[in-house]
């Protein structure tokens, strides 16, 4: 059993979905919309993400969070300081010998964690 599907309340889709595939390699291509005014749009690696319109951003939820595993530390700091340049929000670094991460926000505070780890 694999976690493929990860719903967001967001309260603009466009942008929304413009920073997923701009960033998280999202295919704005795959974009489905449904009668509640959702939509899902697919990785490379087949995990949907709902995208669904609210009138007010979500609260900070504190630990919430969800991540992405990338392949190379090296991967990591180039995505961070990529998102650091364009100015998104970055809330936490960690740089060890066998975990690179960090956490940002996304365009609804949604906080976003892409990692290495040596397993």
């Amino acid at each position: 059993m694999k976690l493929r599907h990860l719903g967001l309340p967001v309260v603009d889709k466009a942008r929304s979905l413009q920073f997923y595939a701009r960033y998280f390699e999202f295919d704005p291509g795959t974009a489905a919309d449904y009668p509640d005014g959702t939509t899902i749009v697919r990785n490379a690696d087949g995990f949907d993400l709902a995208l669904h319109p609210v009138a007010q951003r979500a609260s900070d939820a504190g630990f919430l969070h969800f991540g992405f595993r990338v392949s190379d530390a090296e991967h990591v700091r180039a995505l961070l300081e990529r998102l650091r340049v364009d100015g998104v929000t970055i809330v936490e670094r960690d740089e060890e010998p066998d975990l690179v991460s960090f956490k940002c926000l996304d365009p609804d505070g949604w906080r976003i964690e892409v990692y290495w780890e040596q397993r």
